[in-house]
């Protein structure tokens, strides 16, 4: 996912992804304790996804209160 493509969406389309990221994180946080989960990889993803989906809400939430 790229910062462009989150900038694009509105604030309830990112309310609903960052939900399902964060559902999915805890998915994988419990395939990892139970020695289940294959792409390690994707734990690093979802946690970045999560950051930048986090940072533009409240970047736009500052422009909009601005």
């Amino acid at each position: 996912m790229k910062a462009t493509d989150v900038r694009a969406k509105t604030m309830d389309e990112l309310g609903t992804e960052l939900e399902s990221l964060k559902k999915e994180q805890f998915n994988l946080r419990f395939q990892r304790a139970t020695g289940q989960l294959e792409n390690t990889a994707r734990v690093r993803q979802v946690r970045r996804d999560i950051a930048r989906i986090q940072t533009i809400m409240r970047e736009k939430h500052v422009a909009t209160s601005a």
